[in-house]
């Protein structure tokens, strides 16, 4: 609410506005200026420039006639807004034109109200006029004046009023001729109201009137003057001020004042004595009330209560504080007793409201202890309670109805009987809290349970891997599930509630699944599983084979297409997450699409290659689960297997290399047996020959031989 442009405070058909005057003494923080306030109305005929002198004197911006659009009805009903840099703090009131051809005379009923609402209200009238208008019988707001008067006359001693009369469009004609043609009026209007005749018009209103020229015609003289005007409105409640004699009526009550004064005037009931009586009581009980809060709030009792409860709970809080309460309402009471019994009501209500404010805090301060403490012990209880299963359960039931039994008992000790106030909020706050650590009790075990078996599966990266997954996955979660369910019985949550924690943990179990997933996913522990795997295949081919069983027609081909294989389905594996079973095609596509090119399947050898659209060129898989999640996208996977085929090649080749010294190790060995079979021939024909001819003759044939042997 912008407190410059004002609010409605009663509309064209004369309801007032009570919420809205509240917000406006809220937002204006008007009830804080106490007695140091000023209210000043203007009145006059319809389309006079009222709105517009007041945003010149105020600064306000109540809404203005549209010159373009002719004379019109601008302002409707009584509007009010707060004036900008001007002590003492100062409300400002614009009020709907008279004789307006929008009402007719079949409706001057509201102007009568309204401007009597006005002397009432205000503590300075502006009553604008155009100076040609001076002298006519309704531009001059004679008959209003004259309907004040009456009311005015016949009710008791009022105090003082400020009438201010605004001249407009001031011609040569002198100020003072005006002025005085000005008090001879209205003293007719006052002495031509019939009884009391002994009064006269200046014990009710102090009259003042000034001259402004014309705003569409002078308006650097017209500003001038407005601004020397406004300077009369600075510390208008000092002595000499505008502002006369003042109510003693405090800003925090003038919400209620300013409605009860509107509902007299519409029930056309007299302003004599009713109002003054609860104007008076109204002061004295706002006295008395603010007395008994200074005693309150500098009991001792309260005090020691008050510092005692910050560091920790206070036995007995509720009833000492009640206790209190109940004797400084008690001594309101007795020394109101003879005031008006609304208002004494009204103000005991109001005195309770206060202490119970300055309580408040130490109120609270109580219950968050009560609230620490039973979460503290809740997880001592917690922590001490078995992993899981039927034990925990059982021990969560009895930890749960303990704790919040005690915080229950807390809160009764804690309560003031005067208020209204229950722990409500800290007990489903309490709730919330212990649901919670249970909670985070189950997400540790979910994740236990999930999180390493996931990344062994993952690494493994057999061709059922996310059927493994998926077991774990569901089983976890549905034991969890189960669990909290008997677990959170105690608490006697409703099914809604039960069922957002329930999915908490279902996505929470997903969303863990889905991080590791996504880490095991990452390029370099996906292209260490890929070469691992191959080197794997490799090794055990090599473990398998010794050099001498090694033969010619082993196809290494074979070997390093097996191990590509392989290394390929761990890259299919990863490609994203499957959440149920419905197949898909990534590995066929990974197969066809990669493998094929690296080494080429024989079937395949007579297929041109630009015959065969490139899947990997799109940006998503197709054919697969609606629930599946992508870990690598198709060019992810393939930037990966250019770099594993790039990255194993070392590999291969050092494959190769051994399988040839294994082959050429194996020729050199064949080689010397032949040789040691040829000389173990020799000896023997030399031992022959040495039998038959000598042993020296068999001993040079022998040699002979062997050595012939050598040279072939």
């Amino acid at each position: 609410m912008k407190m410059e442009e004002g609010m409605q405070l009663i509309d064209e058909n004369g309801k007032f506005n009570v919420d809205g005057l509240q917000d406006f003494v809220t937002a204006t923080e008007f009830a804080q200026s106490g007695l140091s306030y000023a209210i000043v109305a203007i009145i006059g005929s319809q389309s006079s420039g009222k709105s517009t002198l007041m945003n010149q004197i105020f600064h306000t911006k109540f809404k203005e006639m549209d010159a373009y659009n002719g004379r019109s009805q601008t302002t409707k009903g009584i509007w009010i807004a707060k004036c900008s840099d001007i002590e003492p703090f100062t409300i400002v009131m614009d009020f709907e034109g008279t004789d307006s051809n929008q009402r007719g005379e079949d409706d001057a009923a509201f102007e009568r109200q309204s401007t009597l609402f006005a002397l009432e209200i205000a503590d300075v009238v502006l009553i604008n006029m155009w100076c040609k208008d001076i002298g006519l019988e309704h531009a001059a707001s004679r008959p209003l004046l004259k309907t004040v008067f009456q009311v005015i006359k016949r009710s008791s001693k009022q105090p003082k009023k400020t009438l201010l009369f605004v001249i407009r469009d001031h011609t040569k004609t002198p100020l003072e001729r005006l002025k005085k043609f000005i008090f001879e009026d209205i003293e007719k209007i006052w002495d031509a109201v019939p009884e009391p005749e002994t009064t006269t018009l200046y014990e009710f209103f102090k009259v003042e009137i000034t001259a402004l020229p014309s705003y569409e015609f002078q308006e650097v003289e017209f500003k001038e003057q407005v601004a020397q005007l406004r300077q009369q409105f600075v510390h208008s409640s000092c002595p000499g001020g505008l502002v006369g004699d003042r109510k003693k009526v405090k800003s925090a009550s003038f919400p209620i004042y300013a409605e009860d004064i509107w509902k007299t005037i519409k029930e056309n009931k007299d302003l004599d004595l009713p109002s003054i009586k609860v104007m008076v009581a109204t002061f004295r009980c706002e006295a008395i009330a603010e007395e008994k809060l200074k005693c309150f709030t500098s009991n001792k009792r309260w005090l020691a209560i008050k510092e005692d409860v910050q560091a920790g709970p206070v036995p007995g809080f509720g009833e000492n504080v009640t206790s209190i309460l109940e004797i400084c309402l008690s001594k309101y009471d007795i020394e109101v007793g003879h005031f008006d019994q609304e208002v004494r009501n009204a103000k005991r209500q109001q005195l309770l409201s206060n202490m119970l404010m300055v309580v408040h805090d130490a109120y609270d301060t109580m219950l968050m202890h009560l609230y620490s403490i039973t979460v503290k012990s809740f997880k001592t209880s917690l922590e001490q309670s078995p992993n899981e299963g039927q034990e925990y359960v059982a021990s969560i039931h009895l930890c749960s109805q303990s704790c919040l039994r005690e915080f229950d008992e807390g809160c009764e000790d804690a309560a003031i009987q005067q208020s209204e106030w229950n722990a409500n909020k800290f007990r489903k706050r309490l709730i919330c809290n212990m649901l919670s650590e249970m909670m985070a009790k189950y997400e540790k075990q979910i994740t236990h349970a999930i999180a390493n078996t996931v990344e062994s599966l993952l690494e493994a990266s057999e061709r059922n891997t996310w059927a493994s997954v998926r077991d774990v996955f569901e089983c976890t979660t549905e034991k969890a599930i189960s669990e909290f369910s008997e677990a959170a019985a105690s608490f006697e949550l409703c099914g809604s509630e039960i069922d957002t924690k329930f999915q908490h943990l279902r996505e929470f179990a997903r969303n863990l699944l889905k991080m590791k997933a996504r880490e095991e996913a990452g390029a370099g522990r996906v292209l260490k599983r890929m070469m691992d795997r191959s080197k794997q295949v490799f090794d055990n081919y090599e473990n398998s084979m010794s050099w001498y069983k090694w033969t010619t027609e082993t196809n290494l081909d074979e070997i390093e297409r097996k191990a590509l294989s392989k290394s390929l389905r761990i890259l299919s594996i990863m490609a994203a997450i499957r959440y149920d079973e419905m197949p898909d095609q990534i590995e066929n596509v990974l197969y066809s699409s990669l493998m094929d090119r690296i080494v080429p399947d024989p079937s395949l050898q007579n297929t041109p290659m630009e015959a065969v659209l490139d899947p990997l060129a799109l940006d998503t898989w197709e054919e697969v689960s609606q629930n599946s999640t992508t870990l690598l996208k198709p060019e992810d996977c393939q930037l990966l297997w250019m770099t594993f085929i790039e990255e194993i090649k070392p590999m291969v080749t050092d494959v190769k290399s051994r399988q040839d010294t294994r082959r050429k190790t194996r020729s050199y060995a064949a080689e010397a047996a032949r040789a040691v079979a040829r000389a173990a021939v020799g000896a023997a024909v030399g031992v022959a020959v040495g039998a038959m001819v000598g042993p020296a003759v068999g001993v040079n044939v022998g040699i002979a031989f062997i050595r012939r042997v050598m040279r072939m």
